[in-house]
C-alpha cells in the first residue's frame, strides 16, 4: 500500500486487526504458562459473550437515543451555518 492512511482498515485509530492479534498472543502465553487456565478461558469466553450481549444491545440503543438528543441541540447551530 502506498498510503496506509487511505486504507479503511489501516487508517490511524482504526487498527481493527491489532486487538485480536494481541489477545491471541496473550492467550498463547497463557497456554505456555498454565494450559488448564487457557483451555478454561477458551471454553468460558463464548458463554460470557452470550451473557454480555443484551447489555451491548442496550448500549447501542442508548447511544442512538443520545445521538438524537445531541442532534436536536446542535440543529440550530447547523441551520445558522456553524457546522461548516
Amino acid at each position: 500500500l502506498a498510503d496506509p492512511g487511505q486504507h479503511p482498515v489501516l487508517k490511524q485509530g482504526n487498527l481493527s486487526w491489532e486487538a485480536p492479534m494481541v489477545a491471541f498472543l496473550l492467550w498463547l502465553i497463557l497456554l505456555l504458562v498454565c494450559w488448564p487456565l487457557a483451555i478454561l478461558a477458551l471454553i468460558l469466553y463464548p458463554l460470557l459473550w452470550l451473557l454480555i450481549l443484551p447489555y451491548r444491545n442496550l448500549g447501542f440503543a442508548g447511544e442512538g437515543a443520545f445521538g438524537i438528543v445531541r442532534g436536536l441541540f446542535l440543529l440550530p447551530g447547523r441551520i445558522l451555518g456553524g457546522g461548516r
